[in-house]
């Protein structure tokens, strides 16, 4: 299986638990819809089927990852 980027993985989880915050937190607020592409996202990213599963791997591969690539590597010029 591929494995995202961290940073990658990171940008998407972080994004997706802020919408849901943010849902959570206003009452009547109309679901963004970005949400739902977030979650697809996660989803083939981590190769899973549901969303709480697709957060539960980012989280495992994240922690996992060595510090190094928590930042994509800079472009080298050859």
């Amino acid at each position: 299986m591929l494995v995202p980027h961290p940073a990658f993985l990171r940008g998407l989880v972080e994004e997706y638990e802020a919408l849901r915050a943010a849902e959570a937190a206003g009452p009547g607020a109309e679901r963004d819809p970005r949400l739902r592409d977030l979650a697809y996202t996660l989803c083939v990213s981590t190769g899973t089927r549901e969303v709480r599963l697709a957060l539960e791997a980012a989280h495992r591969l994240l922690a996992a990852a060595p510090a190094a690539s928590a930042t994509p590597a800079a472009s080298r010029a050859d």
